[in-house]
């Protein structure tokens, strides 16, 4: 079976050494970005199955490329994630998430 790819697209680079390890071990393909612009050149070559979006990156607010990622990934899942207290959301198109990530969580997204 292929593994699934997941692209995190985050300027902290421990946070993406910590989510890439974490998803190794469940056996995805993990991509990491730390700028919105190389994340959004990712997104085109891989097409992955989840994306980790941060809103507050180097190059512009993450969150303002949600429209563009559901209308052309429509069968990625797509979680938002921020360290700035946001509302509990989700819908099957996406989830918001609030950093500190409980890794609880992150296994829900899965399930």
């Amino acid at each position: 079976m292929k593994a699934k790819k997941i692209l995190l697209i985050d300027d902290e680079r421990d946070f993406g050494v910590l989510m890439k390890s974490f998803f190794t071990r469940k056996n995805f393909e993990v991509y990491h970005a730390v700028t919105l612009a190389e994340g959004m050149k990712i997104l085109d070559e891989i097409e992955p199955d989840y994306i980790f979006l941060d809103n507050n990156l180097p190059d512009g607010l993450g969150w303002g490329k949600t429209e563009y990622i559901l209308v052309n990934y429509p069968k990625a899942q797509l979680n938002l994630i921020s360290a700035y207290h946001v509302p509990k959301t989700s819908a099957s198109s996406f989830r918001i998430l609030e950093k500190p990530l409980v890794m609880e969580e992150l296994n829900r997204i899965f399930e």
